[in-house]
């Protein structure tokens, strides 16, 4: 990319998907503006300080200082880019269907700023057509044409918040544009910031791409879940089934039982695809199944629980104290953890329950109850009835857990190979008595 001077982008939402790609964008030479409504984390990335618990606040103050970085929440600066790309949040409304609201708010602030030879790059996730349908007529309202006077493509994000395995440079990049000269552009720029850059030939093929790979771990997750409660009735140890089936080289992959799904992404996705199924009448057993399935674990632990404990006394008596509310570990992120619904569960079923989690200072259950993180102490866990680990952080005192605490119901098989004094049940069976 010869160039007089270095390339400037934009991004619009400094999330999960948006904080990392600016900095990265920032590491290999463009001079980056990130954007986003959130004032307050706009100010603490100006102060040098990073807003997610991955990304270390040397990484943010190093790239303020080199002059190429900055953040705010005017999106007027848009002007003054070559690119600008897109992270706005896409979840679901009440009737659990799209909810576009952001993206439209954005294209809507975009348009009248737009100007000539602009890149444009949608990576929210969106069901098939979102890109050429919806997204493009907006940022038309500029007058200007998309393929002539601007550019408008679709790369799907493929971040994996507290996978230390891959950089995001590291994964392979998937591209579209809504004509051949939107793609080649997209191509030019991304090959310059990703290993591998592959080209599919339209938006609706990389939008629905995207929903395949969650809708495919959805569908997976939401049967190992299932599976799991068979072999618990069968007092069979689902996590030794796993580690057995698992020594074949080929024809399977594990996935592993929990406490649900949670995310941005896997309980999301596979919904917007189902929208679009629905919209042409075309067949989605298999998302319906597994969004059942997926609802019914909370309560599966929590009748769990309650039978655990059924010996010594109801549950309106009980104190349960929750290990992890994230819905995966070493990640700020509680949205649509399955936590909420278990602790509602418990609670419901009159049970005390406090938490810890040492990414999530303040928890909110059912919209209307809000829990702050406790200390986990020798006397709290002394004092619970039932010690629940949701979340298996790397930085778990799981000694300290077994040998302080009466039971253990353990949704993640991190006390395998742990020996205390506790009584531990784990999800998918292999108890301790």
């Amino acid at each position: 990319m010869k160039r007089k001077h270095p390339m400037k982008a934009a991004v619009i939402g400094l999330g999960f998907v948006g904080l990392p790609l600016s900095l990265l964008l920032q590491q290999k030479g463009f001079d980056v503006t990130g954007i986003d409504i959130d004032s307050a984390k706009i100010n603490k990335l100006n102060q040098g300080k990073s807003s997610l618990s991955e990304i270390n606040s040397e990484t943010v103050a190093s790239a303020l200082s080199s002059g190429r970085y900055t953040a705010t929440s005017d999106t007027s600066t848009i002007k003054d880019q070559d690119i600008i790309i897109v992270c706005v949040p896409t979840p679901l409304n009440e009737k659990n269907e799209p909810n576009l609201n952001y993206l439209q708010a954005v294209g809507e602030s975009l348009a009248p700023n737009l100007r000539k030879k602009q890149l444009v790059v949608l990576e929210s996730s969106v069901y098939p057509g979102t890109t050429q349908d919806f997204f493009k007529p907006i940022l038309e309202q500029s007058g200007l044409s998309v393929g002539k006077d601007f550019y408008l493509a679709y790369s799907p994000e493929r971040i994996d918040p507290g996978n230390k395995h891959f950089q995001v440079h590291e994964i392979p990049k998937l591209v579209s544009g809504v004509t051949p000269k939107c793609l080649s552009e997209l191509f030019k720029v991304y090959s310059h910031i990703y290993d591998k850059v592959i080209k599919v030939s339209s938006t609706k093929t990389a939008e629905i791409t995207k929903l395949l790979e969650n809708s495919y771990r959805f569908i997976n997750i939401s049967f190992i879940n299932e599976f799991a409660l068979l072999c618990e009735q069968l007092n069979i140890n689902v996590w030794e089934v796993i580690e057995a089936a698992s020594t074949k080289p080929y024809g399977f992959q594990a996935f592993y039982p929990g406490p649900g799904i949670g995310g941005h992404c896997i309980p999301i996705d596979p919904l917007y695809l189902k929208y679009k199924a629905k919209q042409i009448k075309a067949p989605h057993e298999f998302i319906d199944l597994s969004q059942t399935v997926n609802k019914n674990v909370p309560l599966n632990i929590t009748n769990h629980i309650a039978d655990i404990l059924s010996n010594e006394h109801s549950m309106t008596e009980a104190d349960v104290f929750v290990y992890g509310v994230t819905y995966k570990k070493d990640v700020d992120d509680a949205r649509e953890s399955p936590a909420e619904k278990i602790i509602q569960a418990l609670i419901e079923k009159g049970a005390r329950v406090q938490y810890h989690d040492p990414y999530i200072e303040q928890f909110k259950v059912n919209k209307s109850k809000t829990l702050s993180s406790v200390p986990i102490t020798k006397e709290k866990l002394k004092e619970a009835d039932c010690v629940l680990i949701l979340t298996d952080h790397s930085n778990i005192p799981i000694d300290t857990i077994l040998n302080y605490a009466k039971v253990v119901y353990d949704t993640r098989n991190v006390t395998k190979g742990y020996d205390g004094k506790a009584k531990i049940y784990r999800l998918g069976g292999g108890h301790s008595a």
